[in-house]
């Protein structure tokens, strides 16, 4: 099940012969306003889809930025239900671009699964990330999701064989999420030339689009990625640029968004290049 933000706005993309930018933020990052201050910037500045993470003392897949973005979203007093309350937020002002909530189980289980996937929804919500739930464990939250009309979207990495990315693309809606390199967030940068043949076999898998991320951290790496993916997802390098401006004194909602453009523009500058 997926709602329709998230399939109008890659038919949309795909109208326009290009990929799609996906920026990654923390909710509270640095302060519960500043980071709504963000998310109502991201469109503009040029993200197609916004990820949105919620915190969780544990993130197992994140390298140190994000790790650290967590920490200052925790101490902002951002839960769960603040994620939620931000989101609502941001949808009260925005009624086109996808939101897509990304984080850890422990939280979403002790929320409850019937009771998050309808705040969710009622939240504006429109997909879920949720990186420690396998397949294999993910029934319940997936039969909760798809009552809210909510997409659970999977994450498949460089180790998912033919046989793994069948049971991944089981139940998965609005677009997989390619990990591009093995390891955490924000460490290693994504080869374009390995990611082709990866992407495709995920979207025959699948039969969805496919979102590349975890080593986008400049806009040559963005380009190259965009030319063969469906989707580029940028993270830590946006809460790399709060963290820089808190420890320069300087705006961080003005650092993030003046990263966002500088992406988005080397993503819908991929497709000028190849089509020109």
């Amino acid at each position: 099940m997926t709602t329709a933000r998230i399939d109008a706005r890659f038919a949309a993309l795909k109208a326009q012969g290009r990929a799609g930018f996906v920026a990654y933020v923390m909710a509270g990052d640095p302060t519960r306003d500043q980071a709504l201050e963000i998310l109502r910037g991201l469109p503009a500045a040029g993200a197609d889809i916004i990820e949105l993470g919620f915190p969780f003392s544990d993130p197992m897949a994140e390298g140190p930025p994000i790790q650290r973005a967590a920490l200052r979203g925790l101490k902002a007093g951002l839960t769960l239900k603040g994620t939620l309350e931000l989101a609502r937020a941001f949808r009260d002002g925005d009624a086109d671009t996808p939101l897509i909530l990304m984080g850890y189980l422990n939280p979403i289980e002790t929320y409850g699964y019937d009771a998050f996937a309808r705040d969710a929804a009622a939240a504006g919500v429109d997909g879920a990330i949720v990186v420690d739930c396998p397949p294999e464990e993910a029934g319940p939250l997936n039969d909760a999701l798809d009552a809210a009309q909510v997409s659970l979207i999977r994450l498949a990495t460089p180790t998912s064989d033919d046989a793994r990315l069948k049971v991944i693309a089981e139940r998965t809606s609005g677009f997989v999420y390619y990990v591009s390199v093995a390891g955490v967030t924000g460490v290693k940068e994504a080869d374009a030339g390995s990611v082709a043949p990866a992407v495709e076999r995920v979207r025959r898998a699948s039969g969805l689009p496919v979102a590349v991320g975890f080593g986008i951290k400049t806009p040559e790496r963005a380009a190259q990625v965009a030319q063969v993916a469906d989707a580029v997802v940028a993270g830590s390098v946006l809460v790399d640029a709060v963290a820089t401006a808190l420890s320069q004194n300087a705006d961080p909602v003005r650092r993030v968004l003046d990263q966002v453009k500088s992406l988005g523009d080397a993503v819908r500058g991929a497709h000028v290049a190849e089509t020109v």
